[in-house]
């Protein structure tokens, strides 16, 4: 069943997100065999305020055991760890019955 995992990200420096997170995660999601379907800035709420402004990613995975592997890989830890260090982001998974 494919799995999606759903990113809202405040960024603080976006030079610096993209260059020390974004570009070795997407590297390494293509790797667990995930693909970005949304990739973007400027997030506009429709109903509450909680999203504008801020950056979504909705990544598409064979199934929600690759997202786990992914975010418990030991080559995405430091990772995280760089994009917690400047910014502030909400992660959620959903897999498709």
């Amino acid at each position: 069943m494919p799995a999606y995992m759903i990113v809202t990200v405040r960024v603080h420096d976006r030079e610096q997100f993209l260059e020390v997170y974004g570009k070795p995660t997407a590297a390494l999601i293509a790797r667990f065999g995930g693909k970005y379907i949304v990739r973007g800035p400027g997030c506009e709420s429709f109903e509450g305020p909680r999203a504008n402004g801020l950056a979504a990613v909705v990544s598409e995975w064979p199934n929600k055991a690759a997202i786990e592997a992914f975010w418990n890989s030991p080559e995405y830890q430091p990772l995280k760890a760089a994009r917690q260090a400047i910014s502030e982001a909400d992660v959620q998974v959903v897999e498709i019955a």
